[in-house]
């Protein structure tokens, strides 16, 4: 069974190759795809012997190992070719940022079973979804923990009966602090989030709650939930990962332990695989303390915006995306203050800019007019 993974250097690519390696022995690695950490797409080339590899960053690419066995390096040309021509039982779309919707289109023509874990790309793109029968083309697996869990529990019930959806944030480390106390908090302060590995974008992300914000338009999208019916608590536990209230008075609470091999492990197993061996300490053993709590907008004031936007227009949602994306990379560069990434989302969300975003190309061309117009703005 050929799989492929879209960001295999990543936290969750990474994961993702684990997860086979000890459980599923049917699985041939077919494809890695990785950005710009050669020294570890080298090491997985020779441990998993993949069929293909495409690495982005053509800077580097003299520095892979271009020698092993009977891999095959492919330009961006060529792995479209190749996705477009071929089949793929799995593939994995981990790729940070909206430039994963560069691989959506041919990815979805090609695998029968997506696992998705690049929000952006939802966020981005989620409004076509529907229009371009991409549930129907692939199978199109959640693998964030919260689409995940909402995933397991909504599969083929019918959403008419559900009254609302709550999704859960941790809070991140700074969820009892206000907001303005924190204008020179240091990156590797707000990186340390108290629950997850995650890599720096989507802990920066957790800190602020634009993670959480982001989730919901996905949670909109996926599950053709309306937005006045989805909402988020503070659980600091990071053990119930969803809430669903039915019309009946009844709440369900789904967890599991904060460990993103419990998704990618579910997924795989739609192979039907019989071998699985998994760390019994991937289970939940302690509910002793839940907490849960609402959220405060003089802590997280992002949220408040947000919940203030228009978010029936795509642009407005891509336009938030990006001015957070474009922030965060601001902030990890020293140029701006931890709070001025709500200044900054705040600002490019505004900006008067039209698009039909009626195709993926209108979308990415939509991402890059405005990131080209983000160089002239004074911060």
């Amino acid at each position: 069974m050929k799989i492929n993974i879209f960001g295999s250097t990543g936290i969750i690519g990474t994961k993702s190759l684990e997860v086979i390696e000890k459980n599923f022995p049917n699985f041939k690695i077919n494809l890695l795809c990785a950005k710009s950490n050669f020294k570890l797409l080298n090491k997985q080339i020779i441990k998993y012997k993949p069929k293909y590899v495409f690495f982005a960053d053509i800077n580097k690419y003299k520095k892979l190992n271009l020698n092993v066995g009977n891999t095959k390096f492919l330009n961006f040309e060529e792995l479209q070719s190749y996705l477009l021509s071929s089949k793929s039982e799995y593939s994995i779309l981990a790729v940070s940022g909206y430039k994963s919707l560069y691989y959506l289109e041919s990815i979805i023509k090609n695998t029968e079973n997506l696992g998705i874990a690049s929000k952006e790309a939802i966020v981005s793109a989620g409004h076509i979804f529907k229009k371009n029968n991409y549930f129907k083309k692939t199978n199109i697996f959640p693998l964030d923990s919260e689409h995940f869990s909402l995933f397991e529990s909504l599969n083929n019930k019918k959403n008419k009966n559900i009254n609302k959806i709550i999704i859960t944030a941790s809070g991140g480390p700074f969820y009892k602090r206000d907001f303005n106390s924190l204008k020179n908090i240091k990156f590797s302060q707000a990186i340390k989030h108290p629950k997850w590995k995650m890599g720096y974008k989507n802990s920066i992300d957790s800190a602020t709650l634009v993670n959480k914000c982001l989730e919901l338009i996905e949670a909109h999208y996926l599950f053709e939930i309306p937005f006045n019916k989805i909402d988020i608590l503070i659980h600091p536990q990071a053990i119930v990962h969803s809430l669903i209230e039915y019309k009946n008075f009844i709440t369900q609470l789904n967890s599991f332990k904060n460990d993103m091999k419990i998704p990618i492990l579910n997924f795989l197993l739609n192979s039907k695989s019989k071998f699985i061996n998994i760390d019994q300490n991937l289970f939940i053993n302690d509910y002793s303390q839940l907490d849960f709590h609402k959220v405060k907008k003089n802590i997280f004031p992002i949220y408040n915006f947000f919940k203030n936007i228009d978010k029936t227009n795509p642009q407005n949602l891509i336009k938030f995306n990006i001015g957070n994306e474009y922030a965060v990379n601001l902030y990890k560069n020293n140029v701006i203050k931890y709070t001025d990434i709500y200044r900054i989302i705040r600002k490019v969300t505004s900006l008067n800019l039209y698009s039909s975003l009626n195709t993926i190309k209108d979308i990415i061309d939509y991402h890059e007019e405005i990131e080209s117009k983000l160089h002239n703005f004074n911060f």
